[in-house]
């Protein structure tokens, strides 16, 4: 078993929404097969006993675990569930050199990592152990449950198929093997002039506020959150993005290949007005075709939210379905 280094970690409160009175938190680390020493927020209901249910949480595709994905956390554990909000590898207090870069392979290894983490603790019940996944990762989420059955349910909430956005762009605009060359191109050159430089650099962040009037509401709605009432020093998508390479094997790897073959249950949660809404329905529907088990597959659209309406609305966010799925698949 690798032995996790020693990370600097922040002890204050640091995260974008506030700390609940009925929660006890804690940070902690572990490592995944990569020897990369992730960084979670690990929290627990108030005077819990015994072995209870576990879910582990990332996302969004660039944030940080003070960020969304905390909030998902810590309110799972207001309703009984242990749960941890972790830091993927390369980004936020998480280890791994260089900084800022993404892996289909290594981040689901670092979603399988949470597994191990949360399999081993005295006050978790191993069988009962689910995963959530927001926007980018609940692609990754998606991924992980087909190849890794101690994870008895899945929750993906306004969900990116980040290869199928690498490969094809936002809307299948750039579906062709000319734009593919294209980019493969812009990242090849990247490459050398990076080795040759030593420096990465930075590929952007979002906009800063106040955005142009006539971008994408999806663009605005990305900025008002991470330049906005959700800043977070530490996220990627709130300061200056990944490395000008960090995200290109994407490009070449699809992710989704078998996730008809996910036997475990799974809900897609989508908002009906969110720009990528498609790709939470067409993942259901891929995932549905010839499953072994559809009995235990969920899609729930939310009537008139957009994207960023289940970051952290909590008029929206569908919690007690959340909760009720997972009660219904982790026992």
């Amino acid at each position: 078993m690798l032995r996790p280094e020693e990370l600097r970690l922040t002890r204050e409160w640091d995260k974008t929404f506030s700390k609940s009175d009925r929660v006890d938190h804690q940070k902690v680390t572990f490592s995944n097969r990569y020897g990369i020493t992730l960084a979670a927020d690990l929290y627990t209901p108030k005077g819990a006993q015994g072995r209870l249910p576990a879910v582990a949480v990332c996302g969004p595709f660039g944030a940080v675990k003070e960020q969304c994905s905390g909030l998902y956390a810590q309110t799972l554990a207001e309703r009984g569930f242990l749960t941890i909000a972790f830091d993927p590898s390369y980004t936020g207090e998480s280890g791994g050199e260089p900084r800022y870069t993404a892996s289909p392979d290594i981040n689901t290894e670092d979603f399988q990592a949470s597994v191990d983490f949360l399999s081993v603790q005295d006050n978790v019940d191993p069988e009962r152990i689910g995963i959530l996944g927001i926007c980018g990762w609940g692609g990754l989420a998606l991924n992980t449950a087909a190849i890794d059955t101690r994870i008895k349910a899945t929750v993906v909430s306004t969900m990116y198929d980040m290869s199928r956005i690498a490969a094809k762009g936002y809307f299948d605009a750039s579906y062709s093997e000319e734009a593919r060359h294209q980019a493969r191109k812009t990242y090849s050159a990247a490459r050398t002039a990076i080795y040759r430089s030593g420096d990465y650099g930075r590929a952007g962040g979002c906009l800063p506020l106040p955005v142009p009037q006539d971008v994408p509401f999806f663009v605005k709605d990305y900025s008002e959150y991470y330049k906005g009432r959700a800043y977070h020093a530490r996220s990627l998508n709130s300061t200056e993005g990944w490395n000008t390479i960090g995200t290109l094997s994407f490009l070449n790897q699809p992710i989704l290949q078998y996730s008809n073959e996910i036997r475990s249950a799974v809900l897609v949660i989508h908002g009906e007005k969110a720009h990528s809404c498609y790709m939470g329905r067409d993942a259901y529907a891929n995932m549905m075709e010839g499953n072994p088990n559809p009995e235990n597959k969920e899609l729930i659209i939310i009537p008139g939210a957009v994207h960023t309406d289940l970051y952290d609305n909590l008029d929206v966010i569908p919690f007690d379905r959340i909760q009720g799925f997972f009660q219904t698949y982790l026992k």
